[in-house]
């Protein structure tokens, strides 16, 4: 393949077996040298993508869910493993801690950018919160330790990180009206900031900024939500004058039912080929990536690689597969701390949780509300089908407490064990409701229950989230982790964008007279058909 970068001399190779037999990997790559996308069926929005050496990075939005800003990792941008968190823990005010009646789902880590500055061999993550203020926290490895480094009394809204060639840290950012603020040396302060770009009535809304130079020219990458992608270009300096350009407009995807692939960013391999990671509208489940190729006009403008029209299902492979830890498989807490695919819905009390083979809950809240109960733990869920289940030991709970498995949006299910005047249920309930400013209007009614002895059971919840409506969920449980029993309707899975965020996988255990009970997880398995 022949790209126009480097005066024509850049070409990419690659060995293509057209015999049978040879070893296989356990990757999402295909027979032929080519990858499917989605290339990740989970749901990780607003992606940002960067090479750092042969380690490519990802970020995304993570709304209400601490830690937040996850970062995974990649060595051929298809198979992707949880590398750490950018922000961790949202300690932007009480409402994020889910007490005195205060919540913020919905609120927290949007769109934000993760840079690698090559000078002071140092991540950077920035976002801004609550449309306010914007925060900036600084890591040497990705695994962390991340810290605060600054809080900038501005809001980059929708933040795209540049490091320029002079190491000069500039951020683009900004809805319709785009804007450009260079940054301070020790990036703890803004320098300048001026905007560059009015979006013309005709496009309507642009933003999602990701800010690139390219062969002396700036770039700055921006959706039309949901259906467009657009690009600015200057070759006059990173605070313009730009002109505009349209990448794609109601572009077929590569997911039935999905919607049109936009937003995300541009990436540069090693060879000097450029990839665009978007993400696709595929609720219930979220919004997932999708990789597609980019090239270069003789102009200098970006060109997205189609195929019948299409973003296409399968492109061939933009570098030799890397096999990485999966996305799917079991943990048994094994640790002393939980692992990086790991977020809890609202920052978590910490004194009422550990890690040490097993994962102990003890109860944080006392209600009758789900939604307001803190320490629910989050797993993102695989698509497009797959299954959630956790090994329970209920020995220590208290009468009024719940723990269980549930299927975590606005619209609610949960299968768990329920503890009252002695006796103990393993129970199926549905009709826990958020209405539109995310305000509890239902807390869920018993659809099922079976008396159970001993004490552990499994619970299990297999999800179909496949893009469209009537999509469900099943509950069973088990009393010897073999035989499985269900229990409950299936759940009908809501798939309204509103909430932004997919369906999740929660684990919860909380009290509704007082706390002091607890339960431990044995075990979580996520499996695939």
């Amino acid at each position: 393949m022949q790209y126009s970068d480097w005066g024509g001399a850049n070409q990419q190779w690659q060995l293509v077996r057209v015999g049978g037999g040879g070893p296989t990997t356990t990757t999402t790559t295909q027979p032929g040298g080519q990858y499917t996308n989605p290339v990740v069926w989970q749901d990780f929005a607003d992606v940002e993508v960067i090479r750092v050496g042969d380690a490519y990075y990802m970020t995304a939005s993570t709304m209400h869910y601490s830690p937040g800003a996850p970062i995974l990792r990649s060595y051929d941008l298809v198979n992707w493993e949880f590398a750490g968190h950018s922000v961790p823990s949202l300690d932007f005010g009480a409402k994020y801690d889910l007490t005195n009646g205060q919540r913020a789902y919905v609120n927290g880590i949007w769109a934000s950018t993760l840079q690698y500055r090559q000078s002071n061999r140092t991540y950077y993550w920035a976002g801004c919160i609550d449309f306010n203020d914007t925060y900036i926290y600084t890591a040497s490895s990705v695994e962390g330790p991340w810290n605060r480094h600054a809080q900038i009394d501005n809001c980059y809204y929708d933040a795209g990180m540049l490091i320029d060639d002079n190491d000069t840290m500039y951020v683009a950012y900004g809805n319709g009206a785009i804007s450009v603020a260079q940054l301070s040396a020790d990036g703890r302060s803004q320098v300048r900031a001026q905007q560059v770009f009015q979006t013309p009535s005709n496009i309507g809304t642009l933003e999602g900024a990701r800010f690139y130079k390219r062969n002396g020219s700036y770039y700055i990458w921006l959706t039309r939500p949901a259906n467009g992608q657009y690009v600015l270009k200057s070759d006059n300096g990173p605070f313009g004058p730009y002109t505009v350009r349209q990448v794609l407009l109601d572009l077929p995807g590569p997911i039935p039912g999905g919607g049109v692939p936009h937003q995300g960013g541009l990436v540069q391999t090693q060879n000097g080929s450029w990839y665009y990671m978007s993400f696709v509208d595929a609720y219930p489940g979220g919004r997932v990536p999708a990789l597609a190729p980019i090239t270069w006009t003789a102009d200098g403008w970006p060109a997205l690689q189609t195929v019948n029209g299409r973003w296409g299902v399968n492109y061939p492979s933009p570098l030799p597969p890397r096999p990485v830890k999966p996305l799917t498989g079991s943990d048994t807490f094994a640790g002393t701390a939980l692992g990086p695919q790991w977020e809890w819905n609202h920052d978590p009390d910490t004194s009422r949780y550990s890690v040490a083979n097993g994962l102990r809950l003890q109860t944080a809240t006392v209600t009758n509300d789900l939604y307001a109960a803190r320490n629910t733990l989050t797993h993102r869920i695989q698509g497009p089908t797959s299954t959630a289940t956790i090994e329970l030991d209920h020995s220590a709970m208290r009468d009024g407490d719940r723990s269980g498995l549930a299927m975590l949006r606005q619209s609610s299910a949960w299968i768990g064990v329920k503890r009252d005047n002695g006796q103990t249920r393993v129970v199926m309930t549905n009709g826990l409701t958020m209405d539109s400013s995310w305000r509890t209007t239902g807390t869920g009614t018993e659809a099922a229950s079976a008396a159970i002895g001993g004490s552990r059971t499994w619970l299990r919840v297999n999800a179909d989230i496949q893009p469209g409506s009537n999509r469900v969920a099943r509950f069973s449980y088990s009393t010897d982790g073999v035989n499985f029993t269900p229990l409950g309707p299936a759940f009908t899975l809501n798939n309204a964008w509103q909430f932004f965020m997919g369906y999740r996988f929660g684990i919860f255990n909380f009290a509704t007279q007082s706390q002091g009970g607890e339960v431990t997880v044995r075990k979580f398995d996520l499996t695939t058909p």
